[in-house]
Protein backbone atom coordinates (compact mmCIF):
# COMPACT_ATOMS: atom_id res chain seq x y z
CA UNK A 1 0.00 0.00 0.00
CA UNK A 2 1.35 3.39 -1.13
CA UNK A 3 0.08 6.87 0.96
CA UNK A 4 0.70 10.02 1.23
CA UNK A 5 3.58 10.43 4.00
CA UNK A 6 2.80 13.88 5.60
CA UNK A 7 0.97 17.17 5.20
CA UNK A 8 -2.89 18.31 4.48
CA UNK A 9 -3.35 14.73 2.80
CA UNK A 10 -0.97 12.78 5.51
CA UNK A 11 -2.65 9.01 5.63
CA UNK A 12 -4.44 8.96 2.49
CA UNK A 13 -3.97 6.21 0.07
CA UNK A 14 -2.88 6.24 -3.56
CA UNK A 15 -3.26 3.77 -5.89
CA UNK A 16 -0.72 1.97 -7.95
CA UNK A 17 -0.36 0.10 -11.20
CA UNK A 18 -0.69 -3.68 -10.99
CA UNK A 19 2.54 -5.70 -12.07
CA UNK A 20 5.71 -3.77 -12.92
CA UNK A 21 4.59 -0.76 -15.13
CA UNK A 22 5.44 1.31 -12.35
CA UNK A 23 7.97 1.21 -9.42
CA UNK A 24 6.79 3.22 -6.67
CA UNK A 25 9.55 4.78 -4.27
CA UNK A 26 8.50 3.23 -0.87
CA UNK A 27 7.19 4.48 2.09
CA UNK A 28 10.36 4.80 3.86
CA UNK A 29 12.08 5.97 1.23
CA UNK A 30 9.69 8.36 0.72
CA UNK A 31 9.70 9.86 4.29
CA UNK A 32 13.99 9.58 4.47
CA UNK A 33 13.69 11.82 0.93
CA UNK A 34 11.33 14.34 2.32
CA UNK A 35 12.62 14.65 5.90
CA UNK A 36 15.83 15.60 4.01
CA UNK A 37 13.92 17.87 1.76
CA UNK A 38 12.71 19.51 4.35
CA UNK A 39 15.75 20.33 5.90
CA UNK A 40 17.73 21.24 2.87
CA UNK A 41 14.69 23.38 1.47
CA UNK A 42 13.78 25.00 4.93
CA UNK A 43 10.11 23.00 4.18
CA UNK A 44 7.86 22.97 0.83
CA UNK A 45 5.49 25.54 1.32
CA UNK A 46 5.44 27.81 -1.94
CA UNK A 47 7.67 26.04 -4.03
CA UNK A 48 7.58 24.67 -7.40
CA UNK A 49 8.39 20.96 -7.75
CA UNK A 50 8.49 18.96 -11.27
CA UNK A 51 8.44 14.96 -10.28
CA UNK A 52 9.48 13.38 -13.86
CA UNK A 53 8.89 9.65 -14.70
CA UNK A 54 5.83 10.63 -11.92
CA UNK A 55 4.23 6.79 -11.88
CA UNK A 56 1.96 6.95 -9.37
CA UNK A 57 2.57 10.00 -8.84
CA UNK A 58 3.54 9.18 -4.90
CA UNK A 59 6.73 11.89 -5.05
CA UNK A 60 5.14 14.45 -6.24
CA UNK A 61 1.76 14.72 -4.38
CA UNK A 62 3.56 14.29 -1.43
CA UNK A 63 5.62 17.31 -2.02
CA UNK A 64 1.48 19.00 -3.03
CA UNK A 65 0.48 17.39 0.34
CA UNK A 66 3.53 19.48 2.29
CA UNK A 67 2.88 23.10 0.45
CA UNK A 68 4.78 22.65 -2.93
CA UNK A 69 2.50 25.49 -4.80
CA UNK A 70 3.04 24.28 -8.00
CA UNK A 71 3.42 20.30 -9.17
CA UNK A 72 4.40 19.26 -12.32
CA UNK A 73 3.74 15.05 -12.66
CA UNK A 74 5.42 14.13 -15.91
CA UNK A 75 4.10 10.40 -17.02
CA UNK A 76 4.58 9.02 -20.72
CA UNK A 77 2.13 5.71 -20.08
CA UNK A 78 -1.55 6.22 -20.52
CA UNK A 79 -2.62 4.11 -17.57
CA UNK A 80 -0.19 5.49 -15.17
CA UNK A 81 -1.08 8.75 -16.18
CA UNK A 82 -4.76 7.92 -16.01
CA UNK A 83 -3.26 6.98 -11.79
CA UNK A 84 -1.94 9.88 -11.46
CA UNK A 85 -4.20 12.22 -12.30
CA UNK A 86 -6.78 10.07 -10.14
CA UNK A 87 -4.40 10.33 -7.51
CA UNK A 88 -4.46 13.90 -7.60
CA UNK A 89 -7.22 14.18 -6.28
CA UNK A 90 -6.34 12.56 -2.84
CA UNK A 91 -4.82 15.68 -2.39
CA UNK A 92 -7.11 17.86 -3.83
CA UNK A 93 -5.17 18.85 -7.03
CA UNK A 94 -4.69 22.60 -5.91
CA UNK A 95 -1.49 23.20 -7.98
CA UNK A 96 -1.28 19.92 -9.58
CA UNK A 97 -0.87 19.27 -13.43
CA UNK A 98 -0.87 15.77 -14.56
CA UNK A 99 1.54 15.71 -18.20
CA UNK A 100 1.02 12.64 -20.49
CA UNK A 101 4.23 12.58 -22.71
CA UNK A 102 7.76 11.54 -21.73
CA UNK A 103 10.70 13.38 -19.58
CA UNK A 104 12.33 14.22 -22.66
CA UNK A 105 9.65 15.90 -24.63
CA UNK A 106 8.26 17.89 -21.49
CA UNK A 107 12.19 19.07 -20.80
CA UNK A 108 12.42 20.27 -24.74
CA UNK A 109 9.53 22.63 -24.21
CA UNK A 110 10.12 25.89 -22.78
CA UNK A 111 9.66 26.08 -18.59
CA UNK A 112 6.60 28.14 -17.68
CA UNK A 113 9.00 29.51 -14.53
CA UNK A 114 11.81 28.12 -12.46
CA UNK A 115 11.57 24.79 -11.04
CA UNK A 116 13.17 24.85 -6.77
CA UNK A 117 12.84 20.88 -6.67
CA UNK A 118 13.08 18.28 -9.45
CA UNK A 119 12.56 14.85 -8.32
CA UNK A 120 13.61 11.90 -11.05
CA UNK A 121 12.78 8.36 -10.44
CA UNK A 122 13.23 7.02 -13.95
CA UNK A 123 13.13 3.52 -14.89
CA UNK A 124 16.05 1.21 -13.05
CA UNK A 125 16.66 0.54 -17.26
CA UNK A 126 17.19 3.65 -18.17
CA UNK A 127 20.65 3.92 -19.66
CA UNK A 128 22.72 6.28 -17.70
CA UNK A 129 23.55 8.22 -20.78
CA UNK A 130 19.66 9.04 -21.25
CA UNK A 131 19.51 10.21 -17.80
CA UNK A 132 22.63 12.67 -17.99
CA UNK A 133 21.18 13.93 -21.37
CA UNK A 134 17.86 14.25 -19.36
CA UNK A 135 19.74 16.47 -16.74
CA UNK A 136 22.08 18.22 -19.19
CA UNK A 137 18.92 19.59 -20.86
CA UNK A 138 16.81 21.08 -17.55
CA UNK A 139 20.50 23.19 -17.37
CA UNK A 140 19.15 25.37 -20.02
CA UNK A 141 17.81 28.65 -19.32
CA UNK A 142 14.25 29.35 -17.48
CA UNK A 143 14.36 25.20 -15.90
CA UNK A 144 15.88 25.29 -12.38
CA UNK A 145 16.13 27.96 -9.82
CA UNK A 146 19.49 29.41 -8.76
CA UNK A 147 19.57 27.42 -5.60
CA UNK A 148 17.11 24.50 -6.82
CA UNK A 149 17.39 21.09 -6.00
CA UNK A 150 17.24 17.77 -7.78
CA UNK A 151 16.87 14.23 -6.45
CA UNK A 152 17.87 11.47 -8.56
CA UNK A 153 16.29 8.28 -7.47
CA UNK A 154 18.32 4.95 -9.22
CA UNK A 155 18.88 1.21 -8.22
CA UNK A 156 22.15 1.39 -5.63
CA UNK A 157 23.62 -1.70 -8.04
CA UNK A 158 23.74 1.62 -10.60
CA UNK A 159 26.58 3.95 -10.85
CA UNK A 160 25.43 7.47 -11.07
CA UNK A 161 27.50 10.63 -11.88
CA UNK A 162 26.13 14.20 -11.64
CA UNK A 163 26.57 15.79 -15.61
CA UNK A 164 28.75 19.18 -15.61
CA UNK A 165 27.07 22.18 -14.29
CA UNK A 166 25.64 20.21 -11.42
CA UNK A 167 27.65 20.18 -7.60
CA UNK A 168 26.91 16.53 -5.87
CA UNK A 169 25.25 17.32 -2.14
CA UNK A 170 24.58 14.32 -0.95
CA UNK A 171 23.94 10.83 -1.80
CA UNK A 172 21.53 7.71 0.57
CA UNK A 173 21.11 4.67 -0.12
CA UNK A 174 17.95 2.34 1.40
CA UNK A 175 18.44 -1.47 0.41
CA UNK A 176 18.06 -1.25 -3.19
CA UNK A 177 17.14 2.16 -3.98
CA UNK A 178 19.50 4.89 -4.11
CA UNK A 179 19.44 8.58 -3.61
CA UNK A 180 21.42 11.35 -4.87
CA UNK A 181 20.88 14.81 -4.18
CA UNK A 182 22.99 17.54 -6.81
CA UNK A 183 22.43 21.62 -7.20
Amino acid sequence: MTRIIAGAAGGRRLTTLPGDTTRPTTDRVRESLFSSLESALGGLAGLRVLDLFAGSGALGLEAASRGAAAVDLVEKDARAATVVQRNAGVVGGRGVKVHRTTAERFVASSPVAPYDLVLLDPPYALPHLALADLLTALRAPGWLADDALVVVERSSRDAFEWPAGYEAVRDKTYGETRLWYGR
